[in-house]
């Protein structure tokens, strides 16, 4: 958190700093942020089995289901947001999953870095508009499966 507020001519230099950070930095952070908000959501629907928690934290925290986030959301990014993307997707990957086709692994890694970017630059309100959205298109989807 920040003591003291920032002025124009800071936020000018911290989004520089921000753009020359290697978006799987963001991507890094973004898989933290993203499984935290899924968690905190996931015990307060009751569900009362470590168990039961831990299958629907995994479904919800999956490549496959974050690609699909990522293509319900992505005609309702800025125009920033979605430059962010495609940095993302034409950086090289070092590895992938074994669980997950790449194309799923890349999407996934996407949405990952923009929630770990919005975090980083400190904009809560469009981060938490991010993560609702993610949750909504996810809990859509039976964990079941």
């Amino acid at each position: 958190m920040d003591i003291i507020e920032k002025n124009d001519e800071d936020e000018k230099k911290s989004t520089n700093k921000l753009a020359q950070i290697n978006p799987l930095v963001f991507a890094f952070l973004g898989d933290s942020v993203h499984t935290l908000y899924v968690r905190e959501n996931v015990i307060k629907e009751s569900i009362n089995k470590l168990n039961d928690y831990n299958k629907k934290c995994n479904f919800l925290c999956r490549a496959k289901t974050q690609s699909k986030v990522l293509d319900n959301i992505y005609d309702k990014l800025m125009e920033t947001e979605k430059d962010l993307i495609r940095r993302t997707r034409n950086t090289k990957l070092h590895h992938t999953s074994k669980n997950s086709n790449l194309i799923d692994y890349k999407k996934a890694t996407c949405f990952e870095a923009l929630v770990g970017y919005l975090y980083l630059k400190g904009e809560k309100e469009r981060l938490n508009q991010i993560l609702k959205m993610s949750i909504e298109i996810e809990g859509k989807n039976d964990c079941r499966r």
